[in-house]
């Protein structure tokens, strides 16, 4: 016999759409099946209709024969041959009628009954557990979207509980189903073939029978034949019968699994996973607008392919593409309030699609992936390979720094210190884009957090007046902003520093801020410190929101290089000299994200290192003073862009506040 068609049990649980696609395949087997059942049924019950109307046609004879003593004819002597021969003709007519009833119950019991027997039984359990497997089906979906909109910010551990639990009940409910749906199905393909050929066989061996008691007209040749057509249903009956005992000990191990596979985020604690995937499949939200302020979520079915990002709906043939991702870039993002939400950005910096996963573990897994995807390592010989080389290398030389104090050492050239004149006389083929080797040395350490946190300085100085831990006074800090002729407070986060070997152009700042988020992305750190970056026109200081504790302090003349990015406005970064303890300089670029745009930081630092121009010139400070509004203290004020359209003036300070 030919091989049989079958679901398989191992891809139960999963219920991914190309199982999906493959059961509407046996289901629609099973349909076309039941529709040719009733049928076949039909016929075979006209033909057993046909039997039982024949042994009443004998019969009725037999007592016809027999009648006809019994007629009072008018003209009846001589007919006692007649009558005899009739009681004969009825006799044989009775025996005929005894062997029709015969086949009538031989046909009833092995081609009638077998084929009600598998229309009741099997194609109404089929169809019974389909049902129930649509049911179970829908619960659990019900129960994940229940699941997924459960809030971030504030998280209920009791309703959290309550909710995974109501998804693990519909999720173990779905899968017994579908394995009792599935194996149901994959014996429906063996007894069909037995539903088709045991009714046959029941009826041409009552007609054997029958013709057999009445006249041998059958040869030996057609009894070999039906002993062979016997044999034939009895080795697929045995095939059933192992076939079943293999499906029901695979169920009760499929069954008897950990509850965490029914659990979602069952071990989000420590959970184990795979950096080094280059291909992912699984179910996630999908973000889609609506409206101009309206979302909704679907939950869909995401595959990997090539460096394509597939999405494939439930009973769906194949899959479509959502996004290519060559040179994209992922993110972990905060979305309406959603857990595991991560944003898929275009080579151009444009958003693209926003994305939750179900747990922990799938939310990393499928930034870790998508990653390796957009460096194009499935173009490699030996991609898993290239994927394993390029985390390692990555863990190595993009090492977060937890301390400012804890910088590590790394070897550079020694760079000549420009300042902003020599910034201004470069030539326009000095100017132009260098080399990312040449900006940044391979390997150079990354910082992640520029400061211990804010508790540390307060316990370190519980019992006196507070003291900053770079040696800044608070003192010293209120004279500075009081004789300082600027004054601008801006609302940023930290996202990292690295030491460059150049600050030619902006291009530096642009290459530490690609390596930074690299970084962050690489490592999954998606924290930031929030702090206060303070403009004046001496330095930068950065000042714990909390604390009011400077954190750390630039001269503004050490600021070489500051620029924010070209697509994502509020990112800013500067480079700044730096003097080491052997007598060198060395140059690092700070990367921040703001609140505002990072132009206006920028405008800040450029109008502070004017001012310090200035003041080496009275007349030129005057006529600086004259150009730019002044506060009611007499220190320079800076308009945001709405004043700058309308003439309005509004400080600063009052939309960079946290």
């Amino acid at each position: 016999m030919p091989a049989v068609d079958k679901l398989l049990l191992e891809e139960a649980l999963q219920d991914s759409p190309q199982t999906r696609s493959l059961l509407s395949v046996f289901e629609e087997d099973a349909g076309t099946l039941t529709e040719y059942t009733n049928q076949l049924l039909q016929a075979m019950q006209r033909v057993y209709g046909a039997q039982n109307e024949m042994c009443l046609a004998t019969q009725q004879l037999s007592k016809q024969l027999l009648a006809y003593e019994k007629q009072h004819f008018a003209l009846g002597k001589g007919d006692e041959e007649v009558i005899s021969t009739l009681h004969y003709f009825s006799k044989v007519v009775d025996e005929l009628n005894i062997l029709h009833s015969e086949l009538a119950k031989q046909l009833a019991d092995t081609m009638v009954l077998p084929i009600i027997q598998f229309r009741e039984k099997d194609l109404t359990e089929v169809s019974t557990l389909k049902d129930l497997f649509g049911l179970a089906s829908h619960e659990h979906d019900v129960s994940m979207a229940k699941y997924s909109r459960l809030p971030k910010r504030k998280e209920n551990e009791k309703l959290k509980a309550e909710v995974a639990k109501e998804v693990a009940n519909a999720r173990r409910k779905q899968h017994l189903s579908s394995l009792q749906y599935y194996c149901a199905l994959n014996a429906l393909q063996y007894r069909k073939r037995v539903a088709m050929m045991e009714p046959m066989l029941g009826y041409t061996r009552g007609q054997i029978n029958f013709f057999k008691k009445g006249a041998e007209m059958f040869s030996k040749r057609m009894d070999s034949f039906l002993s062979s057509v016997s044999d034939m249903v009895q080795s697929i009956q045995g095939e059933l019968d192992a076939e079943a005992e293999k499906m029901r000990v695979s169920q009760q191990d499929l069954i008897a699994v950990n509850e965490s596979v029914y659990t979602p985020d069952s071990d989000v604690t420590s959970p184990v996973i795979n950096r080094n995937l280059i291909q992912k499949a699984g179910y996630l939200n999908l973000r889609n607008k609506t409206g101009l302020v309206t979302t909704t979520w679907e939950r869909l079915y995401f595959f990997t392919q090539g460096g394509n990002l597939m999405c494939q709906p439930r009973g769906a043939v194949a899959g479509g593409l959502i996004q290519d991702l060559d040179n994209c870039s992922v993110m972990a993002v905060d979305c309406e309030d959603r857990r595991y939400c991560f944003q898929i950005t275009t080579p151009t910096g444009k958003a693209g699609i926003t994305l939750q996963a179900e747990s922990k573990k799938e939310y990393e897994e499928w930034i870790c992936a998508i990653n390796n995807i957009s460096r194009q390592i499935y173009l490699t010989d030996n991609p898993e390979a290239a994927a394993i080389k390029l985390n390692q290398t990555a863990l190595q030389a993009v090492t977060p720094v937890t301390s400012f104090g804890k910088k590590h050492e790394v070897h550079r050239p020694s760079q000549n210190v420009k300042n902003m004149e020599n910034d201004k006389i470069i030539s326009s083929e000095s100017a132009g884009i260098e080399d990312s080797t040449q900006l940044i040395a391979p390997g150079t350490p990354i910082q992640l957090d520029i400061v211990l946190p804010a508790t540390e300085f307060l316990d370190q100085n519980r019992g006196g007046r507070r003291a900053n831990p770079f040696g800044e006074t608070e003192d010293s800090s209120k004279d500075e902003e009081e004789d300082s002729l600027l004054q601008q407070m801006f609302v940023v986060r930290f996202l990292g520093s690295m030491a460059v070997q150049s600050d030619a152009t902006s291009e530096v700042i642009y290459e530490a801020m690609r390596q930074v988020l690299a970084a962050r992305a690489i490592h999954n750190i998606f924290r930031m410190t929030e702090s206060h970056l303070m403009v004046t026109s001496k330095n930068l200081r950065l000042i714990d929101p909390q604390t009011q504790v400077t954190r750390t302090s630039f001269e503004l003349a050490t600021v070489t290089q500051f620029a924010a990015h070209q697509d994502n406005r509020r990112l800013i970064g500067f480079v700044v000299h730096l003097s080491e303890t052997l007598g060198e300089e060395s140059m690092s670029a700070y990367i921040f994200e703001s609140n505002t745009e990072g132009e206006k930081i920028c405008y800040a630092i450029s109008l502070g290192k004017e001012i310090i121009e200035a003041q080496k010139d009275p007349e030129a400070l005057a006529q600086l003073m004259k150009s730019v509004l002044l506060t009611n203290d007499g220190k320079f004020m800076l308009l945001n862009d709405q004043s700058e359209e309308d003439g309005t003036i509004h400080e600063e300070g009052e939309e960079s506040e946290a």
